[in-house]
């Protein structure tokens, strides 16, 4: 009788969702598997051996990935961490001076729909402030890991003319553009630079 035996790793799918592939150059669905070592006799897996590691597969063109693949935002993250982001810095920002100061709610708006969250108004600005400021470090440090030191240095400025919209910047408000700024990713130095420039143009206007 002819025995026909050998080693063979087999998948199984323990996971499934959207990410951004690579190579599709947008968000796909993928799936997550998990390979293992069988002993197989007939070509029929018998004994379980060792575990061979994960990837991540993309059903569109089928390239598999390393599981660090997932950690990428998709689009519609990133298109949702800029006013994310923005709402968090405007809150901090305003819970720093005057909170109703109508030059400085004003601003913030503004600011906020120009990084694209249309709608927002008093209303939502209100439900914004009345949030455990605790939610603004995790919404600015997202949105600094997608941001180019040049669009960090916009953000920034835009945050610093929130403050600046009711007059000259407080001591409280100067420690809240740092702290954004920190949140974002920027040195110290950045953030003085770009605190200062921004105050240095509004003299001169």
């Amino acid at each position: 009788m002819l025995l026909i035996w050998g080693l063979r790793v087999f998948y199984r799918t323990i996971g499934q969702g959207v990410f951004h592939c690579k190579r599709c150059g947008g968000d796909r669905q993928y799936r997550l598997r998990s390979g293992r070592r069988f002993f197989t006799l007939f070509f029929i897996p018998i004994i379980p051996l060792n575990k061979v590691g994960e990837h991540v597969q993309c059903l569109t063109c089928k390239t598999r990935y390393h599981t660090n693949a997932l950690a990428l935002p998709t689009a519609e993250q990133m298109q949702a961490a800029l006013p994310a982001g923005m709402r968090a810095a405007a809150s901090a920002m305003l819970r720093s001076g005057d909170q109703g100061s109508l030059q400085a709610r004003r601003k913030a708006i503004e600011a906020i729909t120009g990084a694209g969250a249309q709608g927002y108004n008093e209303a939502a600005l209100d439900s914004d402030l009345a949030q455990s400021p605790e939610y603004v470090a995790p919404a600015l440090n997202q949105v600094g890991e997608q941001l180019a030191a040049q669009a960090k240095e916009w953000f920034l400025a835009e945050v610093v003319r929130i403050g600046m919209s009711d007059g000259p910047l407080s001591d409280a408000e100067r420690q809240a553009a740092q702290a954004v700024a920190a949140d974002l990713g920027m040195t110290q130095a950045q953030a003085y630079g770009v605190i200062s420039m921004t105050e240095r143009a509004a003299a001169s206007d």
